[in-house]
């Protein structure tokens, strides 16, 4: 069965769930949505989401210096508590969103801090590329919406490929560790340093 972006996005809104995960509980499911969050919560992720609302004061500033020197990374990950940022297991995480970080070069950690304006503006080329392609006015929505995602997913922290496992988004990475760990993780932000710029 075909699994489409709405599907997708339905199971998203319900279960708060990655993306690549709910495309996957939709596989198996064979496109019903209910099965699909039966599937998920077996499988723990969308206990993660339930974690979300509660307040993740303590945490950690990883760093990464990439080899060589000219490449660095600072990123904030924020907990619950200071048990679990002492870990190991959560240092080796925030050490693998700042080596990410490093390697694709994100703009944003999640959607919602991309700047309306620039959202705008890549629209309106998106539709303009469209009409230049002679591309049919019904589906000129549709086509933009899809070149738009596919922008968000280069720039957003959240959503780009994990560059450990590119079958995860950045994000199923976290609600991975917020299920394993039991409590909300946040990556609040980050600041990429290359030598010369």
């Amino acid at each position: 069965m075909q699994i489409s972006a709405k599907m997708v996005k339905e199971l998203r809104d319900k279960t708060g769930a990655g993306m690549m995960d709910c495309k996957k509980a939709l596989s198996e499911a064979d496109g019903d949505i209910e099965k699909a969050v039966k599937v998920l919560r077996e499988k723990g992720i969308a206990k993660a989401a339930s974690k979300a609302g509660r307040t993740a004061a303590e945490g950690v500033i990883a760093s990464y210096i990439h080899a060589g020197d000219k490449l660095g990374v600072l990123v904030e990950v924020a907990c619950e508590t200071d048990f679990v940022a002492r870990t190991d297991q959560f240092k080796v995480f925030t050490r693998d969103i700042a080596m990410h970080v490093a390697a694709s070069a994100p703009v944003c950690v999640s959607r919602e801090e991309v700047d309306q304006a620039v959202l705008d503006k890549e629209r309106d080329i998106y539709r303009q590329q469209a009409l230049n392609e002679g591309k049919p006015e019904k589906v000129i929505d549709r086509i933009v919406d899809g070149k738009l995602e596919k922008y968000l997913s280069e720039i957003v922290l959240l959503e780009q490929a994990f560059v450990k496992d590119t079958d995860k988004t950045v994000g199923d990475v976290v609600r991975e560790m917020i299920a394993k760990l039991g409590e909300n993780i946040l990556v609040k932000r980050f600041c990429r340093f290359r030598l010369g710029e």
